[in-house]
This record gives structure tokens, sequence and C-alpha cells, in this order.
């Protein structure tokens, strides 16, 4: 399995290690595979009943050579990775009232659906670098679970340094807290004076400056990255094959719907490669108010607004979800001209038209809904006094769906639980609802802090450079300190 860009229509390849320690390709494009290996039915039958994290080791070995990771070290990195979530299998599924399931995928330690690939990612970053004894710096720009599940893998990692900015007072005091109580040697956190898509303007510069990203050896743990990508694709497989799998006959595969609430559109681009590798899902893509990718599927309207709008799905509150890169790539048959053509269009104006045939494939893969902040309220407590079942916003944004279009006989339906109400306390305040914090939470308030703040009137490109550098001169000083020490063991 080789790697390419969305961008370059040239024959250069990459290997899974070059594309886990990147962020952007090089020409501005993301990674993704050469082509998808399809699962056939038989295959699916033999994984029917294998765990979460068995059925994520055959994943992650198709798209990893054996010999970068062979297939029985993925398996130990995957269960060292998951080792210290609150479920043995890490992900859990949930029947309530009138058919509705939910996958949860939060009992990781910050509680989001992030850490299930994060911490994957992280092992396999450290497998490379103890293997090679070289170091990596993570630059990461956050909407808010991003910052702290990314900071959590990596945190007290000798190996790597990382560095996290996220946008001051658009996300949850809890989402902060958990960013900037991290204090550790090889964490750094900024708190900007913008939008998460305003974040990613000079992080995206500054992956494009190759001489910058090799020098000092960056990469991105993003849903940019593609490992991040290839986990979540088995978060789909799992929930097809727990769901649906039971209703087979021997002609055809049951279709399962599974509703995503999106921001970023990282979910999205693994329930389509998914689909796209033989298994049938059919996708719905939940939004809030920041409806890019709701307005691109219903028209073609692939354009943002002149402002994020502030919700009470913070998480998702974005106008730039750079995953439909992804999306259109493989939608387009990898026209790597078409999509280069058509995300330069979009960033240098904000805005472009998706047209057909393209729009139209978009239309036959995936269906959408956005859902306003009352509705998100009325959603959580219904679920509660139906079920008793506390929902977190972003969650709710998908549970909307369910309770206006309630499944048909003969449908199956998914609904994806990305975070921990926990996390919103003030939205689950102002939907009426109780409300208990883990002790994980509870004690945050009462940490010290560290974190610097860009403001509106830096130049933070510039200020993320001198970062960057500043990290690598200390690094190199502690590494010339400790070869100049005296061996202990010499008078």
């Amino acid at each position: 399995m080789l790697y390419c860009s969305t961008r370059s229509s040239l024959k250069k390849r990459y290997s899974f290690r070059d594309v886990l320690f990147s962020g952007f390709a090089p020409d501005g494009g993301m990674f993704m595979p050469e082509h998808l290996p399809i699962l056939s039915i038989e295959t699916l039958q033999r994984w029917k009943n294998l765990s979460f994290q068995n059925l994520l080791c055959e994943i992650s070995s198709l798209f990893i050579p054996e010999h970068e990771i062979t297939k029985a070290q993925i398996k130990e990195l995957i269960s060292s990775a998951l080792s210290s979530f609150s479920l043995p299998d890490a992900v859990r599924l949930v029947h309530l009232r009138d058919s509705l399931c939910i996958l949860e995928l939060f009992h990781g330690e910050t509680l989001a659906f992030k850490d299930v690939a994060m911490t994957c990612t992280a092992h396999f970053l450290r497998y490379f670098l103890r293997k090679d004894a070289s170091r990596a710096m993570i630059i990461v720009g956050t909407s808010g679970d991003t910052g702290s599940s990314a900071i959590r893998s990596v945190l007290g990692v000798s190996e790597v340094d990382i560095v996290v900015v996220f946008p001051r007072g658009l996300i949850t005091q809890v989402q902060e807290l958990q960013m900037t109580t991290s204090i550790a040697d090889n964490v750094y956190v900024f708190a900007a004076d913008g939008t998460s898509d305003d974040i990613d303007v000079p992080i995206r510069k500054l992956f494009a400056d190759s001489d910058l990203v090799d020098r000092y050896a960056l990469m991105s743990l993003n849903s940019v990255n593609w490992s991040r990508i290839m986990v979540q694709t088995a978060i789909f497989l799992y929930a097809y094959l727990k769901l649906s799998m039971l209703h087979v006959t021997e002609d055809a595969l049951p279709e399962l719907e599974v509703v995503v609430p999106t921001g970023g559109a990282g979910n999205i681009t693994a329930g389509l490669i998914m689909k796209q590798m033989g298994v049938p899902l059919r996708l719905v893509a939940m939004v809030n108010a920041n409806d890019i990718i709701h307005r691109t599927v219903q028209s073609g309207d692939f354009s943002m607004f002149s402002t994020v709008t502030h919700t009470l799905a913070p998480a998702i509150d974005i106008q730039d979800p750079y995953n439909m890169e992804r999306v259109f790539w493989l939608l387009s048959g990898g026209d790597a001209v078409f999509v280069k053509n058509l995300m330069e269009s979009f960033h240098s104006q904000r805005k472009t038209t998706l047209q057909s045939p393209v729009h139209q494939k978009l239309c036959d893969v995936l269906s959408s809904g956005s859902v306003c902040d009352e509705g998100i309220l009325q959603t959580m407590r219904r679920c509660w006094e139906e079920n008793h079942y506390l929902l977190c916003p972003h969650t709710a944004v998908a549970v909307w769906k369910h309770y206006q279009s309630p499944v048909r006989d003969g449908e199956i339906r998914c609904c994806l639980a990305t975070a921990s109400p926990a996390k919103f306390a003030e939205a689950v305040h102002r939907a009426g609802l109780p409300l208990e914090l883990p002790e994980s939470l509870q004690v945050l308030p009462s940490l010290p802090t560290r974190f610097k703040n860009l403001e509106r009137s830096d130049d933070w490109e510039e200020k993320l450079r001198q970062c960057i550098k500043s990290i690598s001169e200390k690094r190199v000083t502690a590494l010339t300190e400790r070869q100049t020490l005296p061996h202990p063991c010499k008078n």
C-alpha cells in the first residue's frame, strides 16, 4: 500500500511512515491511499464477531504494509493505545426507545471520539520514533476536542513536542482547561483571538514550507493526518457488522444508515472510504448553524460565511471542512487536477460551486441536515425524558435527524455519539437536565494552567515559526548538556 496527494497528478508515492509523519502534502493537498481494498461478503462474515480492537487491527493491517509495522506489532500497539479507555473494548452500542441506536465513542481519557484514533496514531508514531531514535514536532489547530486529545496522547513522551492552538472564548471551559492544565516539558498551548478556521490558515502555510517541515520534522494530528481517518473507518465497519450482519441474505448485504455529526468532515470521509470498500452504508452528515457541508450537498454551494457562528456544539463550529477535499477526490475517481483547481478556487475566493457530475455523485452517497441550537436542546430533552439518557450537544445534532425521520420497517440506523455530555455542562444545564461531572473534570478548575495568547494584531504564522525554532533550540541545548555531563561511574 502506497499513498498519493489529492492534488498531484505526478507519480510520486509515499509510504505509510511518510504520511504518518506529515500534515498536508507538500503541494497543499491531502494524503490518500493509491487504491482501496475491497471487503468481500466472506470477509465480513469472518469478521462479524470480532471485538472492536481486533477489527481495528484487521483494517489497519490493510493500510500499513507488513515491512513497516507487522500485523502482530499493530495488534500490540492498538491494545496498548486503547488500554486507558474506561471500557474493555473502547466503544459501546446503546439501544434506546423507538429504534434509536447510538454508538458511544467517548470513553477515552478526554471523553471525546477523537481519543480512539488519536491514541492509536500516537502509538504508531512512538513505534517509528523509538525505532529510528528520532524526534517529531506536532502542530495542531483545534475547534475544541482535538487539542486536548492530541496533547493527552503524547503527554510527557520524550520523542515528541506538541504545539496546540485553540480559539479563545469559542470552546467550553472543560475543553480549554483540558489543554491549558496539561503542563509538561513537551506541551505548548496558544489561545488565539479568532476562530478555528482562522487558525487553520497559518498552520496550512507552515506545512506548505517544505524546508520548515523537513528541518523541524513537523507533522499534524488533526484529521489531516491519514492515520486518524484510517482508524475511524473501523468505527463504521464495527457498527455495520454489529447491526447489519444478522440480516444478510444469500444475494445481498443489508444497508446501514449512519448519522454523523460533523464539522471538518473527517468521520464522513472515513465512512465514505468504508462504503467504497464495499460496505453498504447510507451516510447522513448533520451539522449545526455552520452548514457549509449541508449547503454543498443540497445545492453544490461550497462557500464559507463571513464568520463562524458560535453554537452549543462548538466542536463542529467549522466553515472550512478540509476533509471534503478527500471526499471530492474519492468521488472524482482520484482526479487530482480537478481537486487542485476546485480547492485553490475555494481557498482564494472562500467559495466555489460544485458542478455535476461530482455534485450528483455527492448526493448519491451523502444526505445532510442542519440543526439550530433550539433543536439541539429539544433533542437533548426528549432523549432524557424517553430514555433517561444524556446526549452531548454534538450527538444531539445526529439524534435530531432520528426524531425528525423515524426509522421505517426494514431500515437499520446508527447515530454516532462523539463526546460525553459531561464536557458540555452549559448545554446540559440550558436544556434543564441533571449532570454529574466525573472527578477528572471536577478537579480541572483547581489545577494550574499554562498557555500563551495569539492576539488578533499578531502575525500568527511568524509567532508559531518562532515557537517551533525555540523548541528545537531548547532540545539541542538539552542534548548538548547531557552529552557534556561526566559519566556517573567515572571519578
